[in-house]
């Protein structure tokens, strides 16, 4: 593919700043109700690349398709978060009953910690928001184990977030410089 056809697109923001790749696409097939690509996705800094096979049932424009593409990584993080944060993974599967209650359950955990982080008001910007992670650790500590003082609890919170804003910004920093 010549090198005018990659176009550098950010697929959303990422963990140190936004995922900007360089995107090239190749129709492969269209049909009536039917289009197909081949997306391919080029690191700017090592060169790998990677490829995903797109559908639609009309037309769609590149950042589309990369903003779809993207997406991909945040499904990955809620399922990582799954299975870190409310043990989504700690079932040994023995009957589809109590595989299905345990995920559903799983699921359903996951959901509450989400909404309770998506709800927080905009916070400092020096410190981060509330993530699924802190909340988790938070009810922990309040509801299961009340062995230290409930100020020492928010002050330890306040001071890792506070950690964690400081540096996300480095990072941000970092990688606009590049």
């Amino acid at each position: 593919i010549p090198s005018r056809e990659w176009q550098p697109h950010s697929c959303g923001p990422g963990a140190k700043g936004p995922r900007e790749y360089l995107w090239a696409w190749i129709t492969t097939a269209t049909s009536a109700g039917e289009h197909r690509w081949l997306l391919m996705r080029r690191n700017r800094s090592t060169g790998e690349l990677a490829f995903y096979l797109c559908w639609s049932p009309r037309p769609a424009p590149l950042h589309t398709l990369v903003t779809v593409a993207g997406s991909r990584w945040s499904i990955e993080e809620l399922f990582q978060s799954g299975k870190g944060q409310v043990g989504l993974d700690h079932y040994q599967v023995r009957g589809w009953t109590g595989w299905h209650r345990h995920v559903t359950l799983a699921m359903l955990a996951l959901a509450v910690l989400t909404i309770l982080a998506a709800r927080q008001p905009d916070p400092d910007p020096e410190i981060i928001a509330l993530t699924v992670a802190e909340i988790r650790g938070l009810l922990n500590a309040f509801v299961l184990a009340v062995t230290l003082p409930p100020a020492h609890t928010l002050h330890w919170s306040t001071w890792r977030r506070t950690s964690q804003a400081r540096a996300r910004r480095a990072h941000y920093q970092r990688r606009q410089a590049k």
